[in-house]
């Protein structure tokens, strides 16, 4: 449960930056953003803040290789369902909504790889042990 939760923040973190729909930071700031400056500030601070948890936890645990692969395994397993027919991938706003679930698998991936490997392997991070 913990990595869902974790993977649904990352989702709704990039969501919330930018979707195909109307309602995103990027079109908002775009459309209103002159006339509620700090507002925006204020969100896009907030933003920040949250690709920067996000980031450097993965980072972290998985690094910028890890990261590839993860998003190598994603790719490779949307271009299994597209070849299956199970995917079509000629629907714009739908190839938005699938590069955003692939991006926050990645940073879900990497926020909770330290869970996953204490689990498999009984051995603790640096940051879990008492001093």
């Amino acid at each position: 449960m913990g990595f869902i939760l974790r993977w649904l923040c990352a989702f709704l973190l990039l969501a919330v930056t930018f979707n195909p729909t109307e309602y995103n930071y990027v079109n908002w700031v775009r459309d209103f953003g002159g006339m509620n400056m700090s507002i925006a500030v204020l969100l896009g601070l907030l933003l920040v803040i949250g690709y920067i948890i996000y980031l450097r936890a993965t980072l972290r645990s998985i690094g910028g290789f890890g990261m590839l692969l993860v998003l190598a395994v994603v790719a490779a397993a949307l271009w299994v369902l597209y070849d299956l027919g199970v995917l079509r991938l000629n629907n714009s706003s739908m190839n938005v909504w699938l590069a955003l679930a692939a991006l926050s698998f990645v940073l879900g991936i990497g926020l909770s790889w330290s869970h996953v490997r204490r689990a498999l392997s009984g051995q603790a991070d640096m940051d879990d042990v008492d001093q």
